[in-house]
C-alpha cells in the first residue's frame, strides 16, 4: 500500500443506525480507516426510514446525528447494492481488510397458533413496510375491517395500533407517500384492540410512545380496571426500572378515568393470551384468547377461561426476524448471525476471519438506540483487536477506484451520499407546496433518478 492509501479498509453492509454507529466507532478509534457503507436501498438510514412510524418526528430526529457521521471524509455511502446479489464475501475479501454486517431485521417472527394463515391475518412488519413506503412491500393494503386486533405490547404494536386508529387526515402532514394516504382514506377501523398476555408491568412500551396514543383528538384510549394487577415480581420490576414504573402508572391512570367520546376507540388489554385466530370461509372473523394470571414472579399461567373477540383483522406484532445472509452461518431459532461479541462463528464455533456483525442481526430485535451503540462498540473493539494481531484479510485491491470500477464494469448503478442529498431535496420539494416537510418517494427507479447528478 502507498502512503496515500488508508491503513484499514472496512466494508459495512447495512446503512441503518447499527451500521452507521459501527462506522462512527471505527472513525473515533484513532486508527486511520476508510469505510465503504453498503446499502441495498437507494437511500440510507434503514430502520429510521423504513421502520419508524411517520408520525414520530422526534425519533426521526436521530437522522440528524447520523448525517454528521456520514458527512465525514473517511466514509462513503454505496447504495442500491445488495449482498448476495451484487456483492459477495469473495468481493469483500478482495477489497477490504474486514466486513461488518448490520443488515437489521425486516420480517415478522412467526406465531404458532391456529388461524395465522387466514385472510385478514397480517404481520406487523408487512404493514409497517407498506405505510413507511418500503419499495420491497405492497403498494396497497386492505383496510376494510371495522374491528381490529393487534397482538403484542411493544412499540411496534403501538405504532400499528395508532396508525390504524388515526384518520388519513391525521397522518397527511407527515411524509407518507400518496399511495399510503389513498389507502388510509379507505380505512374502516373504529375499534383497535391491543392484546398482551402479561400485565402492565411487563409491557415493553416506552413512556413517550405510550403517551402519544392519547394525544390524537380522534382516539380514545381505554383500559379495563380489572387489568391493573401486580404481583411481587411486578412490583420489583417497577422499583428497579423508572421506565417500567412510568409505563405502569400511565396505564393505571387510563384505567381509572371516565371514558370520553372520541370516535375511534383503542383498547389496551392485559392478561389475555392469543390462542387462535378464528375464521369462516378462509377469512378472519375473531380472536380467541385465554385469560392469564400472575404467578408471583412476573410471569403468568393460563386460567382455562377463554373469550372470543369479534374482529375482522389481526396484526401480529410479536417481534422482528432477520433474513439469513448467503454463505454466512445463521441461528434459525434466535434469528441472528451466529457470533460471539460480534465475531461471526462457523459451525465449529471458530471465528471466520475478517467477518463481524452488529445490531439486530447480531443480538436480535431488542433494545433501543443506546443498545445499538453499545453493540457497535463491542464489535469494533473485536475488529481492532484482530487488526492489531494481523488476523484480518489481506486485500488484493484496497483502493477506492477498484471498487468503483467493479460496479462500472458490471453496469450497475449505485447511489452515493451526494445522491442522498439530491433525493432528500427532491422529497422536500414534493412536500413544500402542501406545507409538509417531505413526501417520501417509494419506487426504486424514482429514487435512483432523483439521486443522479443532473447534467
Amino acid at each position: 500500500m502507498t502512503e496515500a492509501e488508508p491503513l484499514l479498509r472496512v466494508a459495512v453492509v447495512g446503512a441503518g443506525p447499527a451500521g452507521i454507529y459501527a462506522s462512527d466507532a471505527l472513525m473515533k478509534s484513532g486508527v486511520a480507516v476508510s469505510i465503504d457503507l453498503y446499502e441495498k436501498m437507494p437511500a440510507p438510514f434503514g430502520l429510521i426510514r423504513y421502520g419508524v412510524a411517520p408520525d414520530h418526528p422526534r425519533i426521526k430526529g436521530i437522522v440528524k446525528s447520523l448525517h454528521q457521521v456520514l458527512d465525514k471524509p473517511q466514509i462513503r455511502l454505496i447504495g442500491h447494492v445488495e449482498f448476495g446479489k451484487d456483492i459477495d464475501i469473495d468481493f469483500l475479501a478482495k477489497h477490504y481488510h474486514a466486513v461488518i454486517f448490520s443488515t437489521g431485521a425486516v420480517k415478522d417472527r412467526g406465531l404458532d397458533i391456529p388461524g395465522v394463515g387466514l385472510d385478514g391475518s397480517y404481520g406487523a412488519a408487512d404493514f409497517v413496510g407498506w405505510y413507511d413506503g418500503n419499495p420491497d412491500f405492497p403498494r396497497t393494503w386492505p383496510l376494510t375491517a371495522q374491528k381490529v386486533a393487534v397482538l403484542g405490547v411493544g412499540n411496534v404494536a403501538l405504532d400499528v395500533a395508532r396508525v390504524l386508529a388515526k384518520t388519513a387526515e391525521d397522518l397527511l402532514p407527515t411524509e407518507i407517500p400518496p399511495n399510503v394516504y389513498e389507502g388510509l382514506q379507505q380505512n374502516q377501523a373504529v375499534e383497535v384492540h391491543v392484546f398482551g398476555r402479561r400485565g402492565p408491568a411487563q409491557a415493553k412500551f416506552t413512556p413517550l410512545e405510550l403517551r402519544e396514543l392519547d394525544h390524537c383528538t380522534t382516539i380514545e384510549v381505554i383500559v379495563d380496571p380489572e387489568d391493573i394487577e401486580y404481583d411481587e415480581g411486578s412490583e420489583k420490576a417497577r422499583r428497579e426500572s423508572k421506565i417500567t414504573d412510568m409505563v405502569a402508572t400511565i396505564i393505571q391512570d387510563w384505567a381509572i378515568r371516565d371514558p370520553g367520546d372520541r370516535p375511534h376507540k383503542l383498547f389496551l388489554h392485559f392478561f389475555e393470551a392469543p390462542v387462535e385466530i378464528l375464521g369462516e370461509n378462509g377469512k378472519v372473523v375473531g380472536l380467541r384468547t385465554e385469560r392469564t394470571a400472575l404467578t408471583g414472579d412476573g410471569n403468568v399461567k393460563g386460567t382455562g377461561q377463554f373469550k372470543d373477540w369479534p374482529v375482522q383483522a389481526v396484526y401480529r406484532a410479536v417481534g422482528y426476524y432477520s433474513d439469513p445472509l448467503p454463505g454466512l452461518p445463521f441461528d434459525e431459532e434466535a434469528g441472528v448471525i451466529t457470533n460471539e461479541a460480534g465475531r461471526v462463528l462457523d459451525e465449529n464455533k471458530q471465528h471466520i476471519q475478517g467477518v463481524f456483525t452488529t445490531g439486530w442481526v447480531k443480538r436480535g430485535p431488542i433494545g433501543l438506540i443506546g443498545h445499538t451503540k453499545g453493540d457497535a462498540s463491542e464489535t469494533v473493539a473485536c475488529l481492532l483487536e484482530d487488526f492489531a494481531e494481523g488476523k484480518l484479510w489481506t486485500p488484493e485491491r484496497p483502493d477506492l477506484e477498484a471498487v468503483d470500477q467493479h460496479f462500472a464494469d458490471k453496469g450497475h448503478e449505485t447511489t452515493s451520499w451526494d445522491g442522498w442529498h439530491r433525493l432528500d431535496a427532491h422529497e422536500r420539494s414534493l412536500g413544500e407546496p402542501h406545507g409538509r416537510e417531505r413526501v417520501k418517494v417509494v419506487e426504486r427507479h424514482e429514487m435512483l433518478h432523483a439521486s443522479r447528478e443532473k447534467r
